[in-house]
């Protein structure tokens, strides 16, 4: 069966915006597109999206070649000098002879080249980055979706808030026009003057009731606009739109916890551990990297750059390096041990995620079925509460009511419309718990 029932249906934006602070009528939709566009929390998802890939490169950097290059130029004002003897074969005399090593100007320039060969800690880190992006991605979804929960629960504030306004403008007007009669029957001597003294002070308490609910429905746009992400300035007004509530539809939606996000993301964490583990039992693997490397050296008295009389010389070597960890006191093992810790905790974590989740379904799914009941309770009270108020109102004029029993009238008629509009803000905020719990908020941006 499907209610149809006056709403304000939700908040969005015109695009684009500004300087000039023009009322603008707003919806859903475009309330949270804003939102997915300029709020704090997803532009620093899209940022940490973006910065997943260039840890990607970082990573990947480590298995492609590592060339470098260096060079240097020293003048030495003192050459150390040694002193050689040598010893006369014939004579068997011996002589000492002073030598000096090396040239005040020396040049020397290096080329190096290391390329990894196997390396099981920087394999693991490639899949590790892989996995990285994933997460970024999944994590994502999940800010958005809080976003547009968020967005979504703050409309409904403003909703109930203008919902508020319109009810205590109703009673306001209804009392003002019985102020009139009453002040007519009293012009014609038919009604006490306390009579009209009443009425006046249900007026004057209306009127502060209703500046009250303005204030608050300023407060609710407020937080409403800081949700988005909006300038605060802005004003906004929402459209008053006819929305029908199918609860069958809904009920028939089923829970399917591998498509919520949150359920991802743990499971995504869950596999950044596991890698993070075999990036510490990689340290028991050996490594094997090739280097190599060609270098150029100059020598002269004078400065050897362009200089033709400089002694030159060249030299080059290649090789394989290979290490393997013999005992490291148990550290890797340490490590390893930590790993496996914050695995179980985070299954742990995963599991009891499941069941609150599976929880908040069934209360969203109850909240539901209570808040159709209780509105269709509601407004079959607002309608009867509208009856007595229009029997009393006429009782009273014609002297069958006393004025104690139209004030009573009016307040209960009050009272309904205000429980009608809090049992549709409980609807509405359990409808979006409900549309969470099936992994579908982003329905709300496309409706």
């Amino acid at each position: 069966m499907k209610l149809k029932f006056l709403s304000v249906i939700a908040v969005g934006l015109l695009f684009p915006w500004g300087p000039v602070h023009a009322q603008e009528m707003l919806t859903l939709q475009q309330a949270v597109k804003f939102a997915l566009d300029n709020k704090k929390e997803a532009k620093n998802a899209k940022l940490d999206l973006n910065n997943a890939q260039f840890k990607i490169d970082e990573v990947r950097a480590g298995a492609l070649p590592q060339i470098s290059g260096t060079g240097s130029l020293t003048y030495n004002p003192l050459i150390q000098q040694n002193v050689i003897v040598m010893e006369d074969p014939v004579t068997g005399q011996s002589t000492s002879t002073v030598i000096q090593f090396g040239q005040p100007w020396q040049a020397n320039s290096n080329l190096q080249v290391s390329q990894q060969i196997f390396n099981q800690a920087l394999f693991t880190g490639l899949k590790a980055a892989n996995s990285t992006r994933e997460f970024y991605q999944i994590n994502k979804e999940l800010t958005d979706e809080q976003l547009i929960e968020k967005v979504a629960n703050a409309y409904y504030q403003v909703f109930q808030s203008q919902l508020q306004v319109a009810t205590v403008e109703s009673n306001l007007g209804n009392t003002e026009k019985n102020q009139r009669v009453i002040q007519g029957l009293v012009d014609a001597g038919l009604a006490k003057k306390i009579d009209l003294d009443r009425t006046t002070v249900q007026v004057n308490n209306l009127k502060a009731q209703l500046q009250q609910a303005k204030n608050g429905m300023e407060i609710q746009e407020n937080a409403l606009k800081f949700a988005m992400g909006m300038d605060i300035t802005t004003q906004i007004d929402l459209p008053e739109e006819t929305f029908a509530i199918d609860p069958e539809a809904l009920e028939t939606l089923p829970i399917d916890l591998s498509n919520r996000t949150e359920i991802r993301v743990l499971e995504k964490q869950a596999e950044l551990l596991e890698l993070d583990k075999k990036a510490a039992i990689a340290d028991y693997y050996p490594s094997l990297s090739f280097s190599g490397n060609l270098g150029y050296m100059s020598f002269a008295e004078r400065f050897p750059i362009f200089n033709g009389n400089a002694t030159k010389t060249t030299y080059s070597a290649v090789g394989l390096n290979l290490s393997i960890p013999i005992f490291n006191g148990g550290k890797t093992k340490a490590q390893v041990n930590q790993k496996n810790v914050e695995i179980l905790r985070a299954k742990t974590e995963l599991e009891d995620t499941k069941l609150a989740l599976i929880m908040a379904s069934e209360n969203a799914r109850t909240q539901v079925k209570n808040s159709l009941l209780t509105i269709n309770s509601n407004q079959a009270n607002v309608t009867l509460a509208k009856e007595v108020l229009d029997n009393t109102e006429n009782n009273y004029k014609n002297g069958l009511a006393t004025l104690t029993e139209l004030l009573d009238a009016e307040n209960a008629y009050a009272d309904a419309q205000n429980n009608l509009n809090t049992s549709l803000l409980d609807y509405k905020v359990a409808e979006v718990q409900l549309i969470k719990s099936k992994g579908n908020l982003k329905s709300l941006v496309n409706e």
